[in-house]
């Protein structure tokens, strides 16, 4: 059963714009082209002073290596599985789908939020960003400008209206 629930999870679409996708290109490039050779020359180094066992640049240059090839693996079958999705070409623009940026009333506290439905690989809440999957983004998925929302949070359940709907950059999120 784990096994099963593992496979769907790596199946699921790896959605992401391309935005997104320039970010985990940039990030590979920086760690491969970068920090690696920089990494290897350090443990090079150190490896050619001698005894290894007490050696704290060799160890964890080591050490940074194997965090470096890690990430640069990961980053690897994100790219390979990401399908790049470009909200400027989205043809319904008074919906709300993937990458669009959704403004929300609270109807509970009269307060507004801005978020912008994005790939997993490019969450950042302190901008507004917010995964796909997430119950938020489930929920708007589909709304369409005055639609209530219920979202059932860990405190309550929250109550949002859609009020603007807008997939251009224009205006970054200023409140999350």
């Amino acid at each position: 059963m784990a096994l099963q629930k593992n496979l769907a999870i790596n199946d699921e679409k790896n959605y992401i714009t391309p935005e997104g996708f320039a970010a985990l290109q940039a990030e590979f490039h920086q760690l491969y082209k970068v920090e690696r050779p920089e990494v290897v020359r350090t443990v090079s180094w150190a490896a050619s002073n001698g005894d290894r066992s007490e050696n704290g640049d060799y160890i964890y240059g080591k050490r940074r290596l194997r965090q470096i090839d890690g990430r640069l693996k990961h980053l690897m079958k994100r790219m390979d599985l990401a399908e790049i999705v470009d909200p400027s070409l989205q043809q319904h623009l008074e919906k709300v789908f993937f990458g669009a940026w959704v403004t929300l009333f609270n109807l509970s506290d009269d307060s507004e939020h801005v978020y912008r439905i994005v790939g997993k690989d490019e969450l950042e809440p302190t901008k507004g960003y917010i995964s796909w999957v997430s119950p938020l983004a489930k929920a708007m998925l589909g709304k369409g400008f005055g639609d209530t929302i219920r979202v059932i949070t860990p405190k309550n359940e929250e109550t949002f209206e859609v009020v603007d709907i807008r997939y251009s950059q224009a205006k970054e999120n200023t409140s999350a």
